[in-house]
């Protein structure tokens, strides 16, 4: 959510940050609803005033015998407080009408984002490791997993459909290996707070974080109106909603190992096979809680921890700083990690590491009170994938290959797999 303030201050900085997501100005239509907004609480401010002034000369009046005199005023007052009681219920409208405005408006890059339209405008900022060496041509994860008998996604169509997939044995283990040691090191070793939290949520709760109302339709919905959480990020962030919070309780630093679910797996048509794009992954996902002086040192802390993950497991990355244009709809800046999949002989995304700064606790009211003891101020938010598990898998399949169709356990993981050095096909 926009602070209508800022934008009353600087409607052109607005519009150029809005410009470079590749929208139109916006500026205008904002400020035009909230001047009348403002108009009409001012009409109703003096109508207030009036009323008590009026209400004062009904007594005087009556104290002075003018009987028509006092009659006449208790008519204006009356016909004043129906002119409130309707002015009320237009001024909650447009209070409606402006959040509403104002929640559909994306976030505002960073100056030092990189502008684009699109993914071509990213910018790479480091690399880590390399391509593995071998002497045969590298398969994708799906044959792979296929080959070892172990990933089945037939089966898994017959149950519920197009982008599922059902794993077995040491397969479905790696999947929970995986898991652990990503929320075992992101607690034990980078000082998350380990959480387990509702894969269920209210609207309230998918509207603080961003998802509403703008992405509903990209959403899987129950029955009695609540949501699937898309990622932990949601239940993580809401933690602090409508909380005041003390300035030396910050950074607080969140994780979560969940079930995550998007209705929209990604463009049609793209992805179709295998686990990159489903319905239904797993994920540990990474939240701060941080002060605005802190936020943007926190995005950098936040991305080491998402890589830390990927160096244990020795997989090539790239870091990519997004450019305005391909960020997510809550996002001032973003690094997209991704790393390298022979099978694909490309860098696809693993872990995405945002700062939102007040645009998410506006949306839920969170506030720190600043240790100088002087009032209240927004609380800045950040999220990251600590990784994703399925993608994470994914890259260990391809990196891992042998020649002989086997995979070999990296090392970090190997105590979580019961000392198993090599899954092979039964």
């Amino acid at each position: 959510m926009h602070d209508i303030k800022a934008i009353r201050d600087n409607p052109e900085a607005f519009d150029r940050g809005l410009a470079r997501r590749g929208l139109a100005p916006m500026s205008a239509e904002v400020l035009a609803l909230d001047s009348e907004r403002r108009e009409h609480v001012q009409k109703l401010q003096d109508a207030q005033a009036r009323r008590n002034a009026v209400s004062k000369e009904v007594g005087e009046a009556m104290k002075a015998g003018d009987r028509p005199r006092a009659e006449a005023l208790k008519a204006e007052v009356a016909s004043i407080k129906d002119f409130v009681t309707s002015g009320e219920e237009t001024e909650r409208e447009l209070d409606a009408g402006l959040a509403s405005m104002l929640a559909a408006i994306p976030n505002i890059p960073f100056d030092d984002v990189p502008d684009g339209k699109d993914e071509h405008g990213n910018v790479e900022v480091r690399r880590w490791g390399a391509p593995p060496q071998r002497n045969f041509e590298s398969r994708q994860h799906f044959d792979i997993g296929e080959w070892l008998g172990l990933m089945d996604f037939d089966t898994a169509a017959k149950i519920a459909g197009a982008r599922f997939v059902v794993m077995r044995g040491q397969l479905a283990r790696l999947e929970r290996a995986l898991a652990m040691f990503m929320l075992d090191h992101q607690t034990g070793v980078n000082g998350y707070t380990e959480h387990f939290v509702p894969l269920i949520v209210k609207d309230e709760a998918m509207f603080g974080t961003g998802q509403l109302p703008k992405f509903a339709d990209d959403q899987f919905r129950t029955m009695d109106g609540r949501w699937l959480i898309p990622t932990a990020e949601v239940s993580l962030t809401n933690l602090v909603r409508e909380k005041v919070l003390e300035e030396k309780d910050l950074p607080l630093r969140f994780t979560a190992y969940t079930p995550c679910f998007r209705l929209e797996a990604g463009a049609a048509g793209r992805d179709t096979r295998g686990m990159i794009r489903q319905h239904q992954f797993t994920k540990v996902e990474l939240v701060s809680i941080t002060t605005p002086e802190t936020s943007r040192d926190e995005l950098e802390r936040m991305t080491q921890c998402a890589e830390s993950i990927l160096q244990k497991l020795g997989l090539h990355y790239r870091v990519m700083r997004l450019c305005a244009g391909d960020m997510g709809f809550g996002s001032r800046m973003t690094y997209d990690l991704e790393v390298w999949l022979p099978g694909q002989k490309a860098f696809r995304e693993i872990s995405s590491c945002s700062v939102c700064g007040d645009f998410q606790a506006r949306r839920m009211e969170a506030r720190y009170k600043p240790a100088d003891g002087k009032g209240t101020r927004y609380v800045h938010t950040l999220n990251g994938s600590g990784l994703a598990v399925g993608r994470t898998l994914i890259a260990v399949l391809e990196n891992y290959q042998n020649a002989d169709g086997s995979v070999t356990i990296p090392e970090a993981l190997r105590s979580y797999m019961g000392g198993l050095e090599k899954i092979t096909r039964g």
